[in-house]
């Protein structure tokens, strides 16, 4: 068999490659694509990846769009879906997010949260806490510290946690409530400082996965190989080296 010939059947195997989509929440926005990548290595399946905030998310897949798998920033928007009737896996974590407070505009960050309501910081950005799970731990986290009401005229509301990034790698605002994933991934790492927030001061943030029915039965059974996948060495390493707490493997 000649080159050409191989040519053409290899460009036609890959013309004809499967395709899964997932939606997977913005903080994901650098692991995701890592992760897409090892899974297309090991079964040859390739993976459209598309972020935003988990709640705008779910909406979309209420009203019919064609995701294969839902990779969320919480567990609430997951069970949803479930109850819902529009998933094909039971809602499990794969991965603890952090919250982290981000500046890129020297603001004094060894005050912790408490910063935000210091005269310095004019704006602070959260996610919105109406559809991103992370923003409604960055209101948590104000109201454990006690300086959500000084805070509140400041806030500049985000779609999404990476349009919060967007404020702060701009300088848009001092502060930013920013999921710990985003500042390690090499493409922002070394922008601005940043310091973890305490636990303690808002809820654990188990993000979990589902399958979901949207899509054709052939991706439904491809959606199932990547969620085992999410719980595989390769993909935990992922998660782990982008600033992800594991959840213990069963």
């Amino acid at each position: 068999m000649n080159k050409i010939i191989i040519g053409l059947l290899l460009g036609s195997y890959l013309a004809n490659a499967q395709t899964i989509t997932v939606a997977a929440a913005a903080n994901l926005k650098y692991a995701a694509m890592d992760i897409a990548k090892e899974f297309k290595k090991s079964s040859g399946i390739n993976v459209k990846i598309i972020t935003g905030a988990s709640g705008k998310l779910t909406q979309q897949i209420m009203s019919g769009a064609p995701f294969d798998v839902m990779l969320s920033a919480d567990s609430e928007y997951p069970n949803r879906l479930a109850k819902g009737g529009f998933t094909t896996t039971p809602s499990e974590v794969y991965a603890i997010g952090t919250l982290v407070l981000w500046s890129n505009t020297g603001a004094n960050l060894s005050k912790g949260v408490a910063i935000v309501a210091d005269p310095s910081v004019r704006k602070i950005a959260i996610a919105n806490p109406k559809t991103a799970p992370y923003g409604i731990e960055a209101m948590n986290a104000m109201r454990y510290y006690k300086v959500s009401a000084k805070a509140k005229p400041k806030m500049v509301i985000a779609e999404s946690i990476s349009q919060v990034g967007s404020y702060v790698t701009t300088k848009a605002v001092e502060v930013g409530f920013m999921a710990k994933s985003i500042v390690l991934a090499p493409e922002i790492k070394g922008i601005g400082k940043w310091v973890e927030i305490d636990h303690k001061a808002y809820n654990m943030i188990d993000q979990n996965m589902v399958g979901l029915k949207n899509g054709s039965p052939e991706n439904q059974l491809a959606a199932r190989r990547f969620i085992k996948f999410m719980s595989s060495l390769k993909a935990r390493e992922i998660l782990k080296t982008n600033g992800y707490e594991l959840p213990n493997k069963k």
